[in-house]
């Protein structure tokens, strides 16, 4: 009897740390995202960046003053909007001096050969509101959107939050082959641990995109190798269904609710065929377009997670179980499949080089991802089943339980939407 309280006071804890974390979204605005295109040439590398410009100037904001507003960061202004701190462009002082925006940017980008810091200088310079910005997807669109004559047309008032920021650098290193990239810049901005970045490194006939979460405070070695650069997707990979609670939530349900082995493989070989056919469809566009669409999927994913609840407290028969079983999470898999599309598709776009490649590696991370959770759990599960019997059912069925009231919390939050 004091086996099972311990059972179900550690599933009551783990449920409360799940309740903790709202259930990560799959697909990410473009305020959160970095693209660096590396052209490399004899003379060195042209590095043509788009970027949030509040990440340039967030935390360039001064201490407050005697009317109680802070000191506004370079190149914007404050304004107090129903009792709400807005920042602004400061069109007048960017058209004044746009290098000075450009260097604070600069400051902030650190690239190095071989633990030096080579010469860096700024050759073109743009800004665009947010959601009238042109492509960045390839080379030749990042090219493109940094050609034009204005650094950034005059008009309404616009939050710097609403605004992207595009930069050709040249770094004068000469003909190499690696080199290390990251940002020293912490602009304190709420989800900044999410920020995607996108890495597509041009050198002769190669191509190759790497992948990172975050601030980039740690170095991403650029080497020129396939296998390098496919990595960092794999580590994205595992990174969005280990940090994703809805997805760890459903691969738990999964594992308890099997009697054995060959159910467990029944339902990770079905969840798994289901996700990857819908994250391919998805990100190549093979799905519904209006804006109702990815909610309904995030609405779907959160009822699954109680549906796969249930399935573990009353597990199939034993004749034609594990079939069934396998088209359950098969069926699962491909709501979730669009879940992870809906995220891939925000960073990497259809026509980017090596898409294929990246693709690919970021399905064997989550597939590592979904081994990492079944390796921890399944022993666990195996040993609670050779306890007396009422410890095994009454801490599966704290466990289930846990994970349907969580699942119920994201239900409503995800119905909310709609209404």
């Amino acid at each position: 009897m004091r086996a099972l309280k311990l059972v179900i006071v550690l599933g009551l804890l783990v449920c409360a740390v799940l309740t903790a974390a709202k259930a990560a979204a799959h697909f990410k605005l473009n305020q959160n995202v970095r693209v660096h295109h590396v052209l490399h040439s004899d003379e060195g590398l042209d590095v043509f960046l788009r970027m949030p410009l509040s990440y340039v100037v967030a935390e360039l904001v001064g201490p407050a003053g005697d009317d109680g507003l802070p000191d506004p960061a370079p190149y914007t202004y404050n304004q107090i909007e129903d009792g709400a701190l807005m920042h602004y462009v400061d069109q007048v002082a960017l058209q004044a001096d746009p290098g000075g925006l450009a260097a604070l940017a600069v400051g902030g980008l650190d690239l190095s050969v071989d633990g030096q810091a080579p010469s860096a200088s700024v050759i073109a310079m743009r800004l665009h509101r947010l959601g009238s910005e042109p492509g960045f997807a390839t080379l030749a669109e990042a090219q493109s959107s940094l050609s034009g004559k204005d650094v950034y047309p005059a008009g309404d008032e616009t939050y710097v939050g609403d605004v992207m920021l595009d930069l050709h650098i040249r770094y004068a290193t000469g003909s190499l082959q690696s080199y290390e990239l990251s940002y020293s810049s912490d602009p304190q901005l709420a989800g900044q641990e999410d920020t995607a970045n996108l890495i597509l490194d041009y050198n002769g006939d190669q191509v190759r995109t790497y992948r990172a979460t975050g601030l980039m405070h740690e170095p991403i070695t650029v080497s020129g190798s396939a296998t390098s650069a496919a990595s960092t997707f794999v580590v994205e990979g595992i990174r969005h269904i280990i940090e994703g609670p809805d997805h760890v939530l459903f691969v738990l349900c999964m594992i308890i609710g099997a009697i054995n082995l060959h159910s467990l493989l029944a339902r990770v070989t079905g969840f798994t065929l289901g996700h990857t056919v819908t994250l391919i469809l998805g990100f190549f566009g093979v799905a519904p377009s209006g804006a109702w669409f990815i909610p309904t999927v995030e609405l779907a994913i959160a009822l699954s997670i109680i549906y796969a609840a249930l399935m573990a407290v009353r597990p199939p028969a034993q004749k034609h179980g594990d079939l069934k079983a396998f088209g359950i999470t098969t069926g699962i898999g491909l709501l979730h499949g669009f879940g992870f599309s809906f995220m891939l598709h925000q960073i990497l776009r259809v026509d980017a080089p090596n898409v294929w490649h990246s693709l690919l590696a970021f399905n064997v991370g989550v597939e590592i991802g979904q081994l990492i959770i079944v390796l921890l759990i399944w022993p666990l599960v195996v040993f609670l089943r050779n306890q007396p019997g009422r410890i095994w059912v009454g801490s599966r069925a704290a466990v289930a339980a846990c994970a349907s009231l969580i699942a119920m919390v994201w239900v409503v939050e995800r119905v909310e939407v709609f209404l």
